[in-house]
């Protein structure tokens, strides 16, 4: 490791470190607006200049050049202070005094590094160029003008997202930042660079104008658009969530999140359910919470009452269900919506065992009925690296469009009991070979195989797991954990035709099967389940409860509560408890401390940040046991990634997205 001397200060660095990098470690602040840690080096916006001795007498740029032993580097000489002002001075020629009016005032990196490092004085007397708006598409708005050419956001397209959508026109004065032929951007992570652009030439289209950052109340929380389980911030004002950006965890989501789980919150607004409602004479009538109880009380549905939990559910109110429906003497619990009935009893066998940090260093990689870019869009990020370093990627499914060389195996799960040799042999001899069920995989039957190849390709050896499932509903892993499943799925539930069922948030079943059930819908928005629902309790969203979600990977995470629900709308758990006074039962909880403790203390794992311990995979005949066959086609269960749940389909933007980038429809600017 090589000693560098930094402002007098000598430090050890590890090797292939940069100059700008030693700095860091050495507790210095370097400007910069190209170099991000997480994209390719630039070395173009030429902000991060330093003094390096032995070299040549003049600044250099320190995010390109390696530290080498013996180093001295200076960042305060006045060469630096000197250089600095100047580079400043070059950038600020051309860019506009837009800052009143800039939404990215007030959070502006060029903002900032103009007061701390610039000269406070201008000497340019010329003309400033100006360049024409760029569409690129209903999340993104640009003001080109203010582009400094760092490229970060044609550098995230193109190495992070996968996607070459946006780059560089032209040369010079000249040279202009947009997309090829000027289409939207059209990829499931592209508003990511709105955050990258450190001045205000991409924002956000849906918050332009919006609010200013010292106006709003920040709150840490979990997305629940998938089962990634991305950590993030939601922005608030008042009683309304204004936006959500993005917070830094290496283990899960690194700094990126979906457009979905950016843009969906538009949604918590619009057709939100903030009454209670009753069908009297096949008309939702608005009624009282007494009226509600009541009504289901007179139901004397006794132990013939079931509940579905719903794909964006906290754990505590999945608990809280199943503490009031045990207190009934009934045990129909289910979570999985779409019907599927793999066995929940070992969960390492429905689990990402690999961890999504650990897929990036899979060699050689098996996808079974997953559409990974929609079902889980930051997944997708990983594999693309674990790719760029040298994986090979095989897909039984219909074929999509990967961002990452991949072999389409064909779309029948049929094909898992005959693969073609090259992909045994490739899976065999890898080092850390991994395998990826995804939900369509499951309703194929493909988890049994797929446990039978992780056997026969010893996936799991020292340090190394590589089955792994990819779930898509944020609530998955958590209810799996609460044993919220039947053996055999909701079947099990149709077939034993509750007197009450309680949908938690449940959109995405099919009602018509509990024809002869009092239908009680517990929820925040007037979507398919309402429509359905004798009964409607107005519930709260994820961002008006905290709560513990789990993802895909088994990660126990805890969010915040944001803001309050609207109207008469109460948190999950609360309706709940206030339901168990009106049956006549106790539940063994009264506030949300208790009934948290309570669930920790029944599975000590949700008490606890971090992954959970699954233990080990089922092996001989647990592994390939009766149903070890899976035969039929594959088909994916998401259709259109913008409208996957009740918040999604509720909001404008999601809509827009949907209409546009999906099915092509044209949307005329005020302009026209």
């Amino acid at each position: 490791m090589p000693k560098v001397t930094v402002d007098g200060i000598e430090i050890e660095v590890p090797n292939g470190a940069t100059v700008l990098q030693a700095c860091e470690l050495a507790g210095k602040e370097i400007p910069r607006f190209c170099y991000h840690e997480r994209l390719s080096i630039a070395g173009n916006c030429r902000m991060c200049l330093v003094e390096v001795k032995p070299g040549p007498p003049k600044p250099q740029a320190s995010c390109a050049l390696p530290a080498a032993e013996g180093q001295e580097i200076r960042t305060d000489s006045p060469m630096v202070k000197t250089a600095r002002e100047g580079v400043m001075e070059f950038l600020l020629i051309n860019h506009p005094l837009d800052c009143p009016i800039c939404d990215q005032g007030g959070e502006c990196d060029l903002q900032d590094q103009s007061v701390a490092y610039g000269r406070g004085a201008s000497r340019y007397d010329e003309n400033k160029r100006a360049v024409t708006e760029k569409y690129m598409g209903p999340l993104i708005k640009t003001i080109m003008t203010r582009c400094i050419h760092c490229t970060r956001c044609v550098r995230f397209s193109e190495e992070i997202a996968g996607v070459d959508e946006i780059g560089a026109l032209y040369r010079g004065e000249d040279m202009q930042i947009t997309t090829y032929l000027e289409q939207a951007a059209k990829h499931e992570l592209s508003a990511n660079v709105i955050d990258l652009c450190p001045v205000g030439a991409l924002t956000s289209r849906p918050y332009a104008y919006e609010a200013r950052p010292w106006e709003l109340t920040k709150t840490l929380s979990i997305d629940v658009s998938d089962a990634v389980g991305s950590n993030i911030r939601v922005d608030s004002r008042g009683r309304e969530v204004l936006r959500v950006l993005p917070r830094n965890n290496d283990d899960v989501n690194e700094e990126w999140i979906s457009d979905k789980a950016r843009y969906q919150v538009e949604g918590l607004t619009r057709r939100r359910l903030d009454k209670v409602w009753i069908r009297r004479k096949g008309k939702l009538e608005q009624a009282s919470w007494d009226e509600a109880f009541s009504t289901i009380a007179k139901s004397k549905a006794g132990s013939s009452i079931a509940a579905i939990a719903g794909d964006l559910l906290d754990c505590e109110t999945m608990f809280a269900a199943k503490k009031l429906l045990g207190a009934l003497g009934s045990n129909l619990l289910e979570s999985r919506q779409g019907g599927m009935a793999y066995p929940a009893d070992n969960l390492a066998a429905v689990n990402f065992n690999s961890t999504f940090a650990g897929i990036e260093e899979a060699d050689a990689i098996l996808i079974v009925g997953s559409q990974v870019r929609w079902e889980a869009p930051l997944v997708n990020v990983r594999l693309r690296k674990a790719v760029k370093r040298g994986a090979k990627v095989f897909i039984v499914g219909p074929h999509w469009e990967p961002t990452y060389a991949a072999e389409f195996l064909g779309d029948d799960a049929s094909v898992l009991g005959n693969l073609p040799a090259h992909v045994g042999e490739a899976m065999s001899k890898a080092e850390r070979p991994a395998v990826i069920v995804g939900g369509a995989g499951l309703v194929a039957g493909a988890l049994a195989p797929a446990l039978a190849l992780a056997v026969q390709w010893n996936l799991v050896r020292e340090g190394w797991n590589g089955f792994n499932v990819l779930h898509m509903a944020a609530a998955r892993m958590g209810s799996l954990m609460l044993g919220f499943a039947q053996k055999g799925g909701l079947a099990d539930l149709v077939a034993a035709k509750p007197k009450v069922l309680l949908a938690l948030g449940a959109d995405e079943v099919d009602f018509s099967q509990f024809d002869g059930s009092l239908k009680v819908y517990i929820g925040h928005h007037g979507d398919k389940g309402a429509h359905a629902a004798d009964v409607i309790l107005p519930a709260s969203a994820y961002t008006e409860k905290a709560g513990t979600y789990v993802n895909t990977e088994g990660r126990v995470q805890f969010a915040d509560k944001a803001v309050f629900a609207p109207g008469d709308a109460r948190e999950d758990w609360t309706i709940l408890r206030a339901l168990a006074d009106a049956l006549g039962v106790k539940v063994g909880f009264d506030s949300f401390g208790e009934l948290r403790a309570a669930m920790a203390a029944e599975v000590p794992a949700l008490g606890v940040e971090g992954l959970a311990d699954y233990g080990a995979l089922p092996k001989g005949e647990g592994a390939t046991k009766t149903g070890a066959k899976a035969e039929g086609t594959i088909a994916y269960p998401i259709k259109d990634f913008y409208m996957t749940n009740a918040i999604a389909r509720s909001s404008p933007t999601m809509q827009r997205c949907s209409a546009e980038l999906l099915h092509g429809e044209d949307f005329a600017e005020a302009a026209e």
